[in-house]
């Protein structure tokens, strides 16, 4: 009996590990992203701007005069810009409520929507351009405007289910290109 409970002792303590083995959290794909380098966009749309080389326009549709839409491949990031132009016949009100409105409608997703001001009065260009943070379907959307005839609203749109915390690097990536699209950009 004496032996039969040191043999028991000793499977117990030579049974126990010291080290606590804690499940890893799940890893995402490092993405190897292009300089940033540029190409001027000129279509049939009244408006001209920069963007990188990987992108490309993919559809332009000419409504008339009045309006124009645009769709922008990020190639590697794996998304689209979707610009539509407008000419305005309304007051501008009319058109920053109806952006500021479907920005409203992501606040159910968004943990945090910083809003951004860049005025270019040389150009006549006046932006206002929104980050939303968080699991939204659209991370960016601006709009662009003379303030009197003409007005432009983007929208960046994502092909996998939004997850900010792996779209950062992505987000960080094209919100530069945003930027030097912003300040490129020109009306004809």
């Amino acid at each position: 009996m004496k032996q039969l409970l040191i043999i028991a002792i000793a499977l117990f303590l030579f049974s126990c590990e010291d080290e606590v083995k804690i499940p890893k959290p799940p890893t995402y794909l490092r993405l190897e992203l292009p300089d940033h380098t540029y190409k001027t966009v000129s279509d049939e749309c009244r408006y001209s701007f920069s963007i990188p080389k990987v992108f490309r326009a993919t559809k332009v549709i000419v409504d008339g005069k009045e309006t124009c839409h645009k769709d922008i491949d990020l190639g590697p990031l794996n998304g689209s810009l979707h610009l539509s132009y407008i000419e305005m016949e309304e007051p501008l009100s009319a058109y920053v409520n109806y952006v500021n409105d479907k920005i409203d409608e992501h606040k159910i997703k968004a943990t945090s929507i910083n809003d951004k001001r860049i005025l270019r009065p040389e150009a006549k260009v006046y932006c206002t351009f929104f980050a939303l943070e968080g699991n939204v379907a659209s991370p960016f959307q601006f709009y662009l405007t003379d303030s009197i005839d003409h007005f432009v609203s983007g929208v960046v749109y994502f092909n996998s289910t939004p997850n900010y915390d792996s779209l950062k690097p992505t987000l960080d990536y094209l919100q530069v290109d945003l930027d030097h699209m912003i300040e490129s950009f020109e009306w004809k």
